[in-house]
Order: structure tokens, then sequence, then C-alpha cells
């Protein structure tokens, strides 16, 4: 009887001790979900087309402003770049006062397109000349895909948005 119920608790930490060497560990499993995150962005980046979309932005002359409830993103592709970002800040010419073209809406060719690898993630430049203005982008991208934006107009004040980029959503044709 004695032997009986030392093989019954054998049998069970035995048991117990398979299940849990098979499974893996939390850290395990988020690092697992770091590198896979880590060569989505390497791809997103190696392609140079991606979206950027910010949840918050930051100007000279205002707070940290909540952009969550305000869609907004910037498209990038080699050969075209779209914006339709908010803008808040101060504007010095060539602005209508007033107006509807409030944000920093903009399409165009890439002037520059430079994307640097860097020790905890990528800086890329571009230049983009839009109908209005001359903007100058420096975006930098950790590996796991939280980025800052910044944007530097002839006509306005700088501003940067903290956001993540994306894969770009394709365009639906109706």
């Amino acid at each position: 009887m004695k032997t009986l119920k030392i093989a019954i608790v054998f049998l069970l930490c035995f048991n117990v001790l398979i299940g849990f060497s098979q499974e893996k560990t939390r850290r395990q499993l988020r690092n697992e979900k770091r590198v896979e995150k880590q060569k989505e962005i390497q791809k997103l980046i190696d392609a140079k087309e991606f979206q950027f979309v910010a949840r918050n932005s930051n100007s000279q002359s205002f707070r940290m402003i909540d952009l969550t409830a305000n869609p907004n993103f910037i498209k990038f592709k080699p050969d075209f770049i779209k914006s339709e970002m908010p803008f808040f800040g101060r504007g010095f010419s060539g602005l209508g006062y007033g107006g509807s073209d409030t944000g920093l809406k903009f399409e165009g060719k890439p002037e520059k397109f430079v994307v640097n690898k860097q020790k905890k993630g990528f800086q890329i430049d571009v230049a983009v000349k839009g109908s209005q203005d001359f903007f100058n982008m420096t975006l930098f991208v950790s590996f796991e895909g939280s980025s800052t934006l910044t944007i530097i107009s002839n006509n306005r004040e700088s501003i940067s948005y903290f956001g993540e980029i994306f894969p770009l959503e394709e365009e639906k044709k109706q």
C-alpha cells in the first residue's frame, strides 16, 4: 500500500514536471513576439513603403495634444509621399488666415529619401516639395515600431508627432 502511494505521487510529480518543461516561459514568448515585430519593421523600412499614424503632437507653442480621435497619417513610398496631418502652431507666411487649409496636407515626389540604421532604430530623412511649401521630415523608428516624426516647414514652425508605423492600407476603389 505504501509503495502504491509513493508510485502514484511519483507519477503525478513526473507528469507535472513534463508539462512545465514543455511550456515556454512568458519571457520566451515576449522575446519571440519582439523579434517577430522587429523583422516586420525591418521589412517595412527596407521596402520604404509604410504609413505613419500619430497618437500625440507637440509643437513649439502648444502643449502635448492627443490625436487618437483625429484621423491623421503620412504615407511613405519611394516615389510618392502623402500627408494628412493636423497642425497646431504658428504660421509665418503664405498661409491664408482662418481658411480650411490648417493642416499639413501635401503630396509629392520626395526629393530626398534616406534611411540610416542606428543603434536603437532607424532614422529616415525625407524632403518633399508641396504645392505651397517645402517640408523636411525626420522620422525615427525604433525596432519595435514606435516612432517620432519631426516636420520642418518654410512657412510654419516645426512640429513633432509621436506614433507608430504600419503597413500601407490598400486603397479601396468603389
